[in-house]
């Protein structure tokens, strides 16, 4: 161990202030590169645009880094995260919007999965084929901006195209699909984007968009009716087929117009609900302010008749069946058809000629009102003539065959003067008018008549009387036979011998024509050199003829007198 007086030799430690040095030149690089990423960080921070998150129902064909948002088919945003929703029900989808549309991120903006769809109504998102899945976007018109958004399961079938939309109610959907077409007067003109239940759960409530310009021709007074598939009524009147278009007829469709007894007043308000009616028919129909009801008891059978048949007065049409049903009488005990029936005067009134509107009245008041009274004065005053056309006239309802084909029945009015008299009381309120059997009984009545008669006829004595014609037949054709028989034996060799004996006579006779020709007309024929030497004769004594003429037309005194010779220097 070293000993304290060893340690006072030891030399003793000077503090020596430190100097200040200077910043090495090798530090300002990375100093600079560290400004430089701050600088851009910064950037990239204030050029990118907001992180949004969707939430749909389901994520196919979404991947993280890869899917992007379009619109319009410009990329403004990328998918950069996809997870399940905290209860695990939904997919939480974050994508970053571009900076360029951060104002399209607004409360009412719209997201859906674009994929390719193929139906019968058309081919959507082929270019997903190939690049992919991708989320649609639809721009809202509210000014909050937002981040959260629910996203659609079902795209949208109209994004921003020009036009009004309006509301159908409807007892049942049919065949409509979402993308139906809209006809108007056979045009495609719009489609059904929409569908639900109505909240009283007893009608649908179907939504359709109409493309500009023809929203315009959408009136408050517009009947829409479905068009879809075929439409095949079955009727009195017979079958009727009607489609708008293939399309239509695959797929189902709707159609509108105007009915002709309603001039429209200008363009429907957007939104607003319309009826929709089951086919054209019903949707064109007028509506008749005033109708009245009568009770038909029939006493055949109404097989065929169905509610809505036509009712016909003398061939026109007067009004349609509303109930078809049974009465029964508990005091007779008895159970009889019973048809009810609804007339429109108006309908018969349009048929009425001009002079007996006038006698009826002077003219139609333009006020509905006083136009309803006149209508009821004037069916009071047709109720009474409708009296007496029964009573006096023979006006009988009688149920006639619409089709043959169908089997369908309708009511039909028309007079009958041997009908039994009959009285109508007109103060009831469905009074009863009487009626005649159809036609189709009258057949059956003279089909039965006819068989009666068959069947009084002595259809046993007159076969038997048959029989014995014609065995008495039979054996008048065979003595026939054996008559023809004998004919041949007896009478065919002296029908040979004659044959011969006439064969010889006809050569005797042509061999005296050939000599007769030889004998007559040959060149050297005595009878032909006669009969020339005649001939000469002939026109010497007529020569002799002609000479004496022409002397007694120059003298005709030579006949007493004689002929004269002439005198010499005269003539």
């Amino acid at each position: 161990m070293a000993e304290p007086g060893d340690l006072d030799g030891l030399p003793q430690a000077t503090v020596v202030p430190r100097k200040r040095g200077r910043i090495s030149v090798i530090w300002i690089i990375p100093i600079l590169a560290a400004v430089v990423a701050i600088g851009i960080a910064v950037q990239r921070i204030r050029s990118e645009g907001p992180t949004i998150e969707i939430v749909f129902s389901a994520a196919e064909g979404i991947e993280a880094g890869k899917t992007l948002v379009k619109y319009k088919d410009v990329v403004i945003g990328r998918v950069t995260n996809v997870e399940l929703t905290n209860d695990f029900a939904k997919v939480r989808v974050t994508a970053k919007i571009a900076k360029h549309a951060a104002g399209l991120m607004v409360e009412d903006a719209r997201f859906w999965i674009v994929q390719p769809t193929v139906s019968l109504s058309g081919i959507s998102g082929l270019g997903t084929l190939l690049s992919g899945n991708y989320i649609g976007f639809g721009p809202g018109k509210a000014a909050q901006s937002q981040s959260y958004f629910n996203g659609l399961d079902v795209a949208p079938v109209i994004t921003e195209e020009r036009g009004g939309q309006f509301a159908l109610r409807a007892n049942d959907l049919g065949s409509l699909e979402i993308g139906s077409p809209v006809y108007y007067r056979r045009l495609p003109v719009g489609q059904v984007i929409a569908y639900e239940l109505a909240p009283d759960g007893n009608t649908v409530q179907v939504k359709i968009f109409i493309k500009a310009p023809y929203d315009t021709y959408v009136y408050p007074e517009t009947r829409f009716w479905n068009a879809s598939g075929v439409d095949v009524s079955v009727g009195a009147d017979g079958v009727n087929v009607r489609t708008e278009s293939l399309v239509a007829l695959l797929v189902g469709g709707l159609a509108f117009d105007v009915p002709p007894f309603e001039p429209p007043s200008g363009p429907a308000a957007a939104n607003t609900v319309f009826t929709l009616y089951n086919d054209r028919t019903a949707a064109m129909k007028a509506p008749d302010a005033i109708a009245r009801r009568y009770v038909l008891h029939f006493k055949e059978s109404l097989r065929g008749l169905a509610v809505g048949a036509p009712v016909t007065f003398l061939g026109l049409p007067a009004g349609e069946v509303t109930s078809v049903g049974l009465e029964f009488d508990a005091a007779k005990a008895n159970v009889r058809p019973r048809v009810v029936i609804t007339y429109f005067p108006e309908r018969l009134m349009t048929y009425a000629s001009a002079k007996a509107d006038a006698r009826s009245s002077d003219a139609v008041p333009p006020d509905e009102q006083k136009r309803r009274d006149l209508l009821r004065r004037l069916v009071a005053e047709r109720g009474v003539l409708l009296k007496r056309l029964v009573e006096e006239r023979g006006l009988r309802g009688q149920l006639r065959s619409g089709s043959l084909l169908t089997g369908q029945l309708y009511v039909s009015f028309d007079f009958h003067p041997n009908a039994p008299k009959a009285k109508v009381d007109m103060s009831q309120e469905e009074p009863e008018l009487p009626v005649v059997p159809g036609t189709l009984v009258e057949l059956e009545d003279k089909l039965s008549r006819v068989v009666d008669k068959i069947d009084k006829m002595p259809l046993e004595a007159i076969g038997n009387n048959i029989k014995k014609d014609l065995e008495s037949l039979d054996q008048t054709l065979k003595a026939a036979d054996k008559l023809i028989s004998d004919a041949d034996v007896k009478l065919l060799p002296q029908l040979r011998t004659s044959l011969e004996d006439l064969h010889r006579t006809l050569g005797a006779v042509e061999r005296a024509v050939n000599s007769a020709d030889t004998s007559l007309l040959g060149s050297n024929a005595p009878a032909q050199q006669e009969l020339r030497e005649a001939l000469q004769e002939f026109a010497r004594a007529a020569r002799s003829l002609r000479i004496l003429t022409d002397q007694l037309e120059r003298q005709p005194s030579s006949v007493i007198r004689g002929k004269t010779e002439p005198t010499s220097g005269g003539r």
